[in-house]
């Protein structure tokens, strides 16, 4: 019907039906019988008849209702209908599926009657999308209320103003022009649907209008128009104050954007009291999500896989994407009318599952659409920037047309990896993006590129929306960094990106040519001048020291740029990297170029199958401990010119967030996830024995500290508690006191030099300082707010009353003066990280301290002069956060943990580890290397003798 029509798009189709693009794709897309109304205002935007149409609707619906199973005496779903969604979200046509947040749901929508203006902030996969579509709108609109749900996606002005069309009575475009010109006609226009009262309810007058901004975060990773931006939010803000308001606005928020919502003074007012969390699902609720589905369909849990799933999910946040895929695949592999754990480990577990089933995807293709299916997921990506990587919507016109990729494309989509809704193209989920392997390398080589490409492809979009306008082409720096991207040979260009390069190209050719005439013109010139300047020797002295200088500025510059090259270089050739870092230190010795050498002379080894979260160094030998997600701790002996696995503790109930070794080497402590704290005999490095197994076990243990004499052992973390434990004997750990007043997790403790002092960092931002000469009895000096959100890591000087902190939202690391504990003193912030910092530690003279965080570095800081401290050096190359630092027992290596499951050892010996440099980095460079990456410079590589 839609191609006699004409094949109209779905966005013409939406202005003529005044329902959703999506409605009207999914209702001729056949996966369900859409609405009477869907249908009838489908059938008319395409001029069909309608009379025809609403028979053949009431047939189907009668011939569906025959044919359904019944549920608890009553009738049911279809049989063949999947009780759970997967990767996809829950819509408002799901409700009946949606199960396990009933609780919250009524909250949210009491907060809605109460504000106008609330914002739902959880992790991706914390199960937003659902809560607010399948969830709080059916149950808004139960009571009378109009909803109107959206993503505002690139152009978010534009969106409301298509969504707010139909109900208006009027086209988007008039709408539109009103709300760019003054972000208030929203509020009018609300006002306005509120005073025409709702279709069907009689003339009286109708409750506000909802707004319900579902992922919210678009409006900082899509929307590029800064104006828009701004008058969006402006927009949603009148809604929110004005007074006789006819709408409400409910936002749905990723958590690791909070920061950038932090950004807008008016959003951070209006949210004061406005902010609900969806955070991980109780036991009740895993159940019900669980189980109420399958017994819908006339299915059922066994009880074993039922245990093992709560298990598994229990206390975690953003699981639930990965929980419902695990359980469509158990469902597709169920024993007659039972989900069984045979076939829920057949379908890979909740890890594994989404990563099994992409893995198939992949491998049923051919190796030349392997390479296409590549190019698709990345350009469906959009990297983070200090936080999440998030998935990209584009439109079809980006793909080419070719089989290869309408293969390609038909496979994911079947696959359920890929959603396509009208013209537009997305990943299903963001949890497809940290839990398949594949897809996680794929993005993580070379991000820079991956970054040029996104560019290249915005870059095509504006060339061919002005009408391929030379003055839109590439140029210069930017030219050349595409032309590496085509060298490269990483990225798959389309036919629009192809053709704005090769006329970028050409146009600089073009333009060359005119340049050399010009040069050649000047060169004749130069060659008179010359005849003058040999009559002035005086000047000619000049001149040659203008050349030297402008050689050592060039030298600089490429040695600069070869330097950042060599960093990114370090994952994919480490020796080449090795070699090309030299090279430009070499060259040009400063800082920067050292700091860029450093990092490729890093040592690295692969510690634990997943994140590395917490280090320990053993006094007295040459012991290092990693902590990590996979609930192991390992011992690594680092006497000889590797690091060596002792062994591997085990027993931990989930990641082992803290570590920390007794004083005397013989003793070492672990907390792991679930609360439950271990102590181990390290007599034995080789199998270490377990002492004793206590804890609060009310939450994860995220901090650990022994004191001095090793005779008190310190723990804290989510039960928002300090503990001090009597440890003289480990095998006989005892209690001595429970210290309180944080209002969140405590992630930070510390003892003093003395053990005089305690100091803690949490969650709700406060640094507290107590006095625990006397361990029973505690005393606290006080608490202070140290950082902007939230405080990670805290750590005291071994040789003088200095305390560092760490947090997040100001990225910032701050010294104290502790000399009197009652009134510390900030003495200094050491600013530079751009994310949030959880590594932190002191060197054991005082006088060097490590600083790690998300934003992927490590900084050293000199803090020999605490009031002016001064940054030492920057290491980069990771690929992923930082999550721990450690010096060794001689302060001459620092250790550093990755969530790449890596640890990586630097020697302190900056100049000594520059000397030795070339032992690890063969071969030389070509002469074809060296001019790649050190251009214009003559060729003389280091280590070639």
């Amino acid at each position: 019907m839609r191609h006699g029509a004409g094949s109209p798009s779905y966005r013409a189709l939406s202005e003529r039906a005044h329902y959703s693009v999506a409605t009207l794709s999914g209702a001729a897309a056949g996966r369900r019988l859409p609405t009477l109304d869907v249908t009838l205002a489908y059938v008319r935007a395409c001029g069909g008849d309608a009379e025809a149409w609403e028979r053949r609707w009431y047939q189907v619906a009668a011939e569906l209702a025959a044919g359904t199973t019944t549920e608890a005496r009553g009738a049911g779903p279809p049989p063949d209908r999947p009780p759970y969604a997967g990767l996809v979200a829950y819509e408002a046509e799901d409700g009946d599926w949606f199960f396990g947040r009933e609780r919250l749901v009524e909250d949210v929508a009491r907060r809605v009657a109460q504000r106008r203006l609330i914002a739902l902030f959880g992790a991706s996969g914390a199960g937003k999308t659902s809560l607010l579509r399948a969830g709080l709108a059916p149950s808004l609109r139960a009571g009378g209320h109009r909803v109107i749900t959206f993503c505002p996606g690139p152009r978010p002005l534009e969106e409301l103003a298509v969504r707010l069309a139909a109900p208006a009575g009027t086209p988007p475009g008039p709408l539109l022009r009103e709300f760019a010109t003054d972000p208030r006609s929203v509020h009018l226009t609300l006002r306005q649907l509120a005073a025409a009262g709702t279709p069907g309810r009689g003339q009286g007058p109708a409750p506000e209008t909802v707004l319900v901004v579902d992922q919210f975060e678009e409006v900082f990773t899509h929307c590029r128009d800064d104006q828009e931006r701004s008058r969006f939010l402006s927009a949603l803000l009148t809604v929110a104050r004005a007074p006789r308001s006819g709408g409400r606005v409910v936002l749905g928020v990723r958590a690791d954007f909070y920061p950038h919502c932090a950004v807008h003074a008016e959003l951070v007012e209006a949210l004061r009291d406005g902010q609900v969390t969806v955070g991980p699902m109780t036991v009740d609720e895993l159940h019900s999500v669980i189980t109420r589905p399958a017994a819908r369909a006339g299915c059922r849990v066994e009880g074993p896989l039922l245990a093992h799933l709560i298990a598994q999910a229990q206390g975690r946040a953003a699981v639930l994407p990965l929980l419902s895929h695990a359980l469509l695949e158990t469902w597709h592999r169920r024993r007659g009318n039972v989900l069984t754990l045979d076939g829920f480990r057949a379908a890979g577990g909740i890890e594994g599952a989404l990563a099994q089933t992409a893995e198939s995807c992949y491998a049923s293709l051919a190796p030349d659409r392997q390479d296409v299916a590549r190019h698709l997921f990345q350009r469906l990506t959009t990297l983070g920037d200090g936080t999440e990587d998030t998935r990209r919507r584009i439109t079809r016109a980006e793909l080419d047309t070719d089989g290869a990729t309408a293969d390609v494309l038909e496979q994911a989509v079947r696959a359920r990896l890929i959603v396509l809704d009208g013209d537009g193209v997305e990943i299903t989920h963001e949890a497809l993006l940290r839990g398949w392997p594949r897809l996680r390398h794929w993005l993580s080589d070379n991000r820079d590129l991956l970054r040029t490409a996104r560019r290249l492809t915005e870059a095509a979009e504006v060339w061919e929306s002005l009408g391929r306008d030379p003055g839109a082409l590439y140029r210069r720096a930017r030219l050349a960094l595409a032309r590496q991207l085509d060298d490269a040979g990483t990225h798959r260009l389309t036919a629009g990106e192809r053709a704005f390069l090769d006329a970028s190209v050409a146009a600089e050719s073009a333009e060359a040519s005119v340049a050399r005439r010009r040069t050649g013109r000047l060169r004749l010139l130069a060659c008179l001048l010359a005849l003058l300047l040999l009559l002035a020797t005086g000047t000619t002295y000049y001149a040659l020291r203008a050349g030297r200088q402008v050689t050592e500025q060039r030298n600089a510059a490429v040695a600069i740029t070869a330097s950042d090259r060599a960093s990114a270089l370090e994952h994919k050739d480490p020796a080449l990297a090795r070699q090309v870092a030299l090279a430009a230190h070499e060259l040009a010795p400063q800082r920067h170029t050292r700091d860029n050498l450093l990092s490729t002379l890093m040592q690295a080894w692969r510690a634990h199958g997943s994140e590395v979260v917490s280090l320990a160094v053993v006094p007295g030998g040459r012991i290092l401990v990693t902590g990590g997600g996979d609930r192991t701790a390992r011992l690594w002996d680092l006497g000889g010119p590797r690091p060596r696995p002792l062994s591997t503790l085990r027993g931990a109930h989930g990641t082992v967030w803290a570590l920390a070794a007794g004083p005397g080497g013989r003793v070492l402590a672990t907390a792991d996830a679930a609360g439950e704290l271990r102590t181990w005999s390290l007599a034995d490095t080789a199998a270490p024995k377990a002492l004793a197994v206590f804890g609060p076990r009310d939450g994860a243990v995220r901090a650990l500290a022994y004191s001095p004499d090793g005779r008190t052992l310190a723990s804290a973390g989510a039960d928002r508690a300090t503990r001090l434990w009597d440890v003289g004997d480990p095998a006989r750990p005892r209690q001595l006191a429970r210290l309180t007043g944080h209002t969140a997790t405590v992630r930070g403790v510390a003892f003093d030099r003395t053990a005089r002092l305690l100091a803690t960092v949490g969650d709700d931002r406060r640094l507290q300082l107590w006095d625990v000469r006397d361990p029973r009895h505690p005393r606290r000096y006080g608490q202070w707010y140290a950082h902007a959100i939230t405080g990670l890591a805290a750590a005291f000087s071994p040789d003088a009353d200095l305390l560092a902190t760490s947090g997040g939202g100001d990225e910032s690391v701050r010294l104290w003066s502790v000399a009197d504990p009652a009134r510390p003193r900030e003495l200094a912030v050491l600013r530079g990280h751009s994310d949030v910092v959880g590594g932190l530690a002191f060197s054991p003279d005082g006088r060097t301290l490590a600083t790690g965080g998300d934003d992927r570095t490590v900084r050293l800081w000199d803090v020999s002069r605490p009031a002016g401290p001064a940054l030492r050096a920057e290491l980069t190359g990771y690929t992923t956060a930082v999550s721990a630092t450690a010096f060794a027992t001689d302060g001459r290596t620092l250790f550093t943990g990755v969530y790449d499951g890596m640890v990586r050892a630097l020697p302190l010996d900056f100049p000594g580890v520059i000397g030795r440099a070339c032992a690890g980095a063969r071969p030389a460079l070509t002469a074809l290397q060296w001019h790649r990456y050190l251009p214009g410079v003559p060729y003389h590589p280091p280590c070639a003798e």
